[in-house]
């Protein structure tokens, strides 16, 4: 099994009463909240954290892309994934992802993405999300009615620019170039490992299925409510004649370690209420605007999370559910000692059948420090307990980077070395 290190950079200092005098983290959030001095030591914390993650031995370390918002810094998730191509040497880069039908033209993805893949020899996984509401069809102006359309032919775009060798002409409904001739291109062949994160969208399963792309759920509610999405997605693989490869899938879930139990409750007591007492407060106008949700979707009676998040009976039981004992009681952190977490974490891999775990390991107010002991807790205690699983199956949708006696390092640039010699 992959285990990977997810980091969704939120503003780590909203304000106590930020549910009480504030409708919405996302979209009309106030800018008066936003501090950029102080903005300037989160993200240098957040990048140390992820290059940390990196040294003490994850499959991955992952990033992705959100605007108007208070819990996710990351409008351009590929600026953190370039400095980490030069910053890290064998960890894979995640980028997931870019909103496709958020770029005018989205060749401007398939060279961002090729220069990543380059600078780091060819270590990108790319994902590429339809992207929330709130960040595609409110921050971003799109039409929700159109929006999955120009996704797919902005994807179409991309692929035929990473994979035809001479200049070509696209004449698309949304996207007319005369001529499209990529430089750089990708280190991987044919294109770098395509994964879709979604909330449960049935096209969304059908088209990872046709297109043999890795299907990730970035769930904020834990695996318990996570259940019946997955399940659903693999009886759809199953319908469509798919092996049940567990490395079809990918899975996100926040974890808290300590030597003991207790002690993982109290370290991570505050940054978990901050983050489901504030991160995810969404006001309803924003979650699902007309159109978005596929016809398909609605009749298969599935919800995404962040509809979820946003609606009322769900906004009720989120307000009962910011004290920790809720929290972890419903599944959405998994917290204990090395252990425990090893002992749950497998149960999740197994009924979810999923080979790529995706762990929030810093997630709402956690500074540094904290970040750190959870991150180095795992990695020695419980990362080596947890690689094993699957290892029957072939993961097909891994990066194949150059290899290790090809490649450059961040090696230090020393002055007056060609005139020494």
């Amino acid at each position: 099994m992959k285990l990977m290190w997810f980091h969704l950079m939120p503003y780590t200092e909203l304000p106590d009463d930020f549910r009480e005098k504030h409708p919405s983290v996302w979209v009309d959030i106030h800018s008066s909240l936003f501090d950029p001095r102080r903005a300037h030591h989160m993200y240098n914390d957040f990048m140390d954290e992820l290059e940390y993650a990196a040294e003490v031995g994850f499959d991955a370390v992952c990033v992705n892309e959100h605007h108007s918002n208070g819990y996710g810094l990351m409008p351009s998730p590929n600026l953190i994934a370039s400095s980490l191509a030069r910053r890290t040497t064998d960890t894979a880069i995640c980028v997931m992802g870019n909103s496709l039908a958020l770029y005018n033209p989205p060749t401007r993805v398939a060279e961002e993405f090729a220069m990543i893949d380059c600078i780091s020899g060819g270590r990108l996984i790319a994902g590429f999300p339809v992207g929330t509401p709130m960040d595609t069809c409110f921050a971003y102006g799109q039409n929700p009615s159109m929006l999955r359309e120009r996704y797919l032919e902005a994807h179409d775009l991309v692929m035929r620019a990473w994979t035809e060798r001479d200049t070509f002409a696209f004449n698309g409904r949304y996207n007319q170039q005369r001529y499209v001739n990529i430089w750089p291109r990708p280190v991987q062949r044919p294109h770098p490992p395509v994964w879709i994160p979604g909330g449960g969208s049935v096209e969304t399963w059908q088209w990872c299925a046709k297109m043999d792309y890795v299907y990730a759920y970035l769930s904020y509610f834990g695996y318990k409510d996570g259940r019946a999405t997955m399940h659903g997605f693999w009886e759809e693989m199953k319908r469509l004649g798919k092996d049940l490869n567990p490395y079809r899938a990918g899975f996100l879930q926040f974890v808290g370690v300590a030597e003991s139990r207790e002690q993982a409750m109290e370290l991570y007591r505050e940054p978990a209420e901050y983050f489901y007492g504030r991160c995810l407060r969404v006001d309803p106008k924003w979650a699902m605007p007309p159109g978005y949700i596929t016809e398909a979707t609605q009749r298969a009676g599935i919800q995404g999370q962040i509809g979820r998040a946003a609606s009322l009976d769900a906004r009720q039981k989120a307000r009962a559910t910011t004290q920790m004992e809720d929290i972890v009681e419903r599944g959405y952190v998994i917290i204990g000692s090395p252990d425990e977490v090893v002992e749950q974490l497998t149960t999740v891999a197994t009924d979810l059948n999923v080979g790529h775990l995706m762990m929030l390991l810093q997630f709402g107010s956690m500074g540094k420090d904290l970040a750190k002991y959870n991150t180095k807790l795992f990695a020695e205690r419980v990362l080596p307990r947890l690689r094993g699983l699957f290892s029957e199956w072939e993961d097909k949708w891994w990066p194949a980077p150059m290899a290790q006696t090809e490649r450059a390092g961040p090696t230090p640039f020393q002055a007056g070395a060609i005139a020494a010699e």
